[in-house]
Order: C-alpha cells, then structure tokens, then sequence
C-alpha cells in the first residue's frame, strides 16, 4: 500500500506534466501559424486576442512565446511587444546555404542507409507531390513536400545533423511557402524532388546530395526574384 506522501507525490507530478504538456501544444500550434502565413513575417502578436483564441492562460501562453523567441521564429522588443520575425536579405543569404550543405548531407546518408520498404514508403509521397503540383495545390504540395524532406532526414538517421536541420527549417519555414507562388515553381520544384528521388533509388549517394544542394539553392534564387524591382513594380 502506497503512503500518503508517495501518494501526494505521483498526483503532483502528474498536475505538473499536465502543465508542462499544455505550453508545449501552445507553442506548436504557434509555430504551425507561423508556418502556414496565420501569423504573417512581421506582424504583431496579440497575446490577450490569441491566448483567449486558442483557450489557455497568459502563463502558457507566455513561455510559448519565450521558446518561440528563443528559435529565432519570433522576436521580443521591450515596451512594444513580440512579432514575427522578418528575414531579410542578408539573413537568407547567410541560411540558405548552410542549409544546402546540410540537407545536401541528409540525402547523402539516405542514400546509403535507405531499405526498400524506405524507397516505397518515399515514393508513395512523390506520387502524391506530383498529383499536387499538377493541380497547383501550393497548400498540400507545401506540406507533403515537408513531410518528403523530413523523412529523407530520418533516413539519413544522425542526430547530430538532425538537430541542426531542425533548428534551420524553423526559421526557413519564414520565408519558403512564397516561393511556390511564383509562376512555374511548382511544377520546377517537383521535378528536382522527382531526381533526388531516382538518384535515392539507384543509391546515388553523391548525386542526390549534389541534387538537393542545387534544390535549395533554387529557392532562394526564386525568393530573390520575388523581390526584384520587375516584380515588384509589375
């Protein structure tokens, strides 16, 4: 038979896991509406309007926020509030990148370590990426177009790397949604995904790194587009 104190003890620490699990939900549901343009690049967060929104109190809502801040997703300016971060320029020309290099690597190792039920598993997203870009569905291309990077990642299985994706993509998630929206990109996109797909196939670790490089790379050159003075004035 347990003691009082012991029993005291498991229903503290379940109250506290229940607290902690509530600030955790917060702070992916925040990071989702950063993701999806909810809450666009720049813009203020109202913490009142959203904490009442999504049915919690200031507390959980306030150490959301502090993590998100603490990711580089939003900033925290004393006297006027917290916004979503704005990437500029130069911060994309410093991350982009990087994040070739890094997700160069993740298809590289995929290559080598993928099992043939990880290449079906794979191509089955690639068939779905395809039938999304043919019907110019940017919102569910986006998404399985995430999911198809993350697996490439868990195939690559090392943490070390994985960590520092992660930490990357969340800040990329800022920007890379606009550049499906520039004429043509989908359907460009999907086919650079269809080639790092085959080159995975064959387990071409080489070519599929070099492969993924030039696709992220091909985003920010789209993004940069997307703000030239042609465009812009057009």
């Amino acid at each position: 038979m347990y003691s009082k104190m012991y029993t005291k003890y498991i229903v503290y620490m379940s109250l506290k896991i229940v607290k902690t699990a509530l600030y955790v939900e917060v702070t992916e549901r925040l990071r989702s509406m950063v993701a999806s343009g909810v809450l666009k690049p720049g813009s203020w967060i109202d913490e009142q309007k959203l904490s009442e929104e999504l049915g919690v109190s200031r507390t959980p809502f306030r150490e959301a926020i502090r993590i998100l801040a603490s990711e580089g997703i939003l900033r925290i300016e004393p006297r006027k509030g917290c916004y979503v971060t704005e990437l500029t320029d130069q911060d994309l020309n410093e991350i982009f990148p990087l994040m070739a290099i890094l997700e160069g690597r993740c298809a590289y190792e995929a290559a080598e370590k993928a099992s043939e039920a990880d290449i079906r598993s794979l191509e089955s997203l690639h068939i779905r990426l395809k039938k999304y870009a043919d019907a110019k569905n940017i919102d569910d291309y986006y998404v399985t177009n995430r999911k198809i990077h993350e697996a490439i990642q868990s195939l690559a299985g090392n943490e070390w790397l994985a960590n520092m994706v992660n930490d990357l993509r969340r800040i990329l998630n800022l920007s890379r949604h606009r550049s499906l929206h520039h004429k043509g990109r989908i359907e460009e996109s999907c086919q650079e995904h269809l080639s790092i797909f085959a080159a995975l196939k064959i387990r071409n670790a080489q070519q599929a790194e070099e492969l993924m490089k030039t696709h992220i790379l091909r985003q920010r050159e789209v993004l940069k587009y997307l703000k030239s003075p042609e465009v812009l004035s057009a």
